[in-house]
């Protein structure tokens, strides 16, 4: 897999964090030094960070089981949804709804309510309705599909979180909590790292700081399906050529064995 270097999250900003007033103290071991009031992140410790990280999103990609990613603040939006598409795993940039993991079952009920206008649409009940209530629907239906519609194909609880910030995020990450669902996250030097269970401590608040560790995760997750995928054509393969080989032996037993008849001798003339 290649990973991000130094030199690149350099670049990016990474290691700009906030104001020396605003620091979390939990976050000392991540800040290399201060610089005209402002605290400077450590970033081989980023690097070591993002590397668990990545190793992390990478296995449970590979498990088939689905990454959430959640990032609201208006910088990360884009960002997210255009990468996180790519790899086909939900994601959350608009408001997060209040009990989006603690009260499942109610947030599949909406997203199942989408299924059925669209239904209504293509089955012709929706034209039998009258100017007002298709006005209606159509209102409720784009406001689905704004909230919910990137997690549409999220039908149960995801094994993990992946927050741009943990403090704007601060709902999202008490709920995955509360329900023990693994948090990855970026930490910037306002945040407490011990709140999640991979912290990236980077710069959460520039979109170049974003975008690349954004990328580098979404990078882990598609090596992860990729091997999945390998994995899975492998077995199919392994069970074909067991099957053939089955089918062999059993044709080989089925096979009845011809003996020849013993020639008969010739009478001798007298």
């Amino acid at each position: 897999m290649s990973r991000v270097t130094f030199e690149q999250l350099l670049e990016a900003g990474v290691h700009f964090g906030h104001l020396r007033r605003k620091w979390n103290p939990a976050m000392a071991p991540y800040i290399f030094m201060e610089k005209n009031g402002i605290h400077i992140i450590d970033l081989y410790k980023t690097l070591a960070k993002l590397e668990e990280a990545c190793n992390a999103a990478k296995q449970i990609a590979k498990s088939g089981r689905k990454i959430l990613f959640v990032a609201t603040k208006k910088q990360a939006k884009e960002i997210v949804a255009e990468k996180v598409k790519t790899i086909n795993m939900p994601y959350v940039i608009e408001r997060w709804p209040g009990g989006m993991l603690t009260n499942f079952p109610t947030i599949r009920k909406a997203v199942k309510k989408m299924a059925t206008i669209d239904q209504m649409l293509n089955d012709g009940t929706f034209d039998k309705l009258s100017k007002r209530e298709r006005l209606q629907i159509n209102r409720k239906r784009q406001k689905l599909e704004k909230n919910l519609g990137s997690i549409a194909d999220l039908t149960r609880l995801p094994a993990a979180l992946f927050i741009v910030d943990i403090s704007k995020e601060h709902i999202a990450v008490r709920e995955a909590r509360r329900l023990g669902i693994p948090i990855i996250a970026m930490v910037d030097t306002n945040s407490d790292p011990n709140l999640v269970d991979f912290p990236i401590p980077a710069n959460d608040d520039a979109s170049n700081s974003i975008a690349i560790i954004v990328d580098t995760i979404v990078a882990a997750i598609k090596e992860g399906l990729e091997e999945r995928k390998a994995e899975k054509e492998q077995q199919q393969e392994e069970k074909k050529a067991e099957a053939v080989q089955q089918t062999t032996n059993q044709d080989a037993e089925a096979k009845p064995v011809s003996k020849k008849a013993p020639a008969r001798k010739a009478k001798k003339s007298n």
